[in-house]
């Protein structure tokens, strides 16, 4: 293995502890990291990997300040909660993947030794995802405000009937929406729950937000695409008690009648890194079964 001067200098690693994998991939990452010379920042959700770790452990976001590569083990998931919390540091993400699909982590653990000896060297490849911020309303107050790198979903909760809502684009109305909700969508969670919804992919690259409407009770209301810069207001309906918005699918906030979301692009993109060589459309390929002969 070769010793080299490191190109991120300041390295924080990240993960999810109750996941025996990821610690084995873990504490492997952080002897290799040693032997490069680099500094380590734990954060402190990984803390009980290392019994006695011999690098500082540090809350988010002071791993996301003081850090110039964040390298997250896991999958996907792991990446959105990582990502909502660093993106506004500006601080370069590498996923490490030990979960199922993998559009975001691509560094296989099986070479992660000699990806990541490129990747040090400064030898990858960088992209900058947009997140969207959103936040609710409830009578001019705000109730509450979190970002997301894939979606923000309005939909029931729990509950096999439709909700209604009002959508404005930049103080234009769009149309009374009758379903089982709304999925707006950045072009990195185009492949995800937007797709399965019947959503177009996105590419990474494109300056553009999807909305794509959950279960329809009219057909022709159909997925839309937008600016990014675009401002979206989605107003709950009477009789939607039992609605929700969704961040990520992983924070949630309870919706009433009369509540507004409004959702905008967030002011810093994610700086997402990936090995040279990294090929989106055979990403695409790989993890949609594309390659796969009838």
């Amino acid at each position: 293995m070769s010793i080299m001067k490191p190109y991120f200098k300041r390295i924080g690693l990240l993960g999810k502890s109750e996941d025996r994998n990821v610690s084995l991939t873990l504490r492997a990452l952080a002897a290799y990291l040693e032997q490069q010379q680099a500094e380590i920042r734990l954060d402190e959700d990984i803390a009980s990997i290392f019994p006695a770790p011999r690098h500082p452990v540090v809350d988010r976001k002071i791993l996301a300040d003081t850090c110039s590569l964040a390298i997250v083990v896991g999958g996907d998931g792991t990446l959105l909660n990582a990502a909502r919390s660093l993106a506004e540091s500006g601080i370069a993400v590498l996923g490490v993947n030990l979960g199922r699909l993998g559009f975001l982590v691509d560094v296989s653990p099986e070479d992660m030794t000699q990806q990541l000896d490129k990747i040090l060297a400064g030898d990858f490849i960088e992209e900058e995802r947009t997140l969207l911020h959103a936040t609710v309303t409830r009578n001019n107050d705000l109730l509450s405000e979190t970002s997301a790198l894939n979606d923000v979903v309005v939909h029931k909760k729990d509950v096999a009937r439709m909700i209604e809502l009002d959508t404005w684009i930049d103080d234009f109305f769009l149309n009374t929406n009758r379903s089982d909700g709304l999925i707006i969508s950045t072009p990195t969670g185009s492949t995800a729950y937007a797709l399965s919804g019947g959503g177009p992919i996105l590419h990474p690259k494109l300056d553009a937000i999807t909305l794509v409407p959950i279960c329809p009770h009219t057909l022709s209301n159909r997925p839309i695409v937008v600016h990014d810069e675009s401002v979206i207001k989605i107003i709950v309906h009477k009789g939607a008690q039992e609605a929700t918005v969704s961040c990520d699918g992983q924070i949630s906030h309870s919706l009433e009648a009369g509540d507004h979301i409004t959702i905008r692009k967030h002011r810093h993109p994610l700086r997402l890194l990936h090995p040279p060589g990294h090929d989106y459309f055979a990403v695409l390929r790989e993890k949609l079964g594309w390659s796969e002969q009838p």
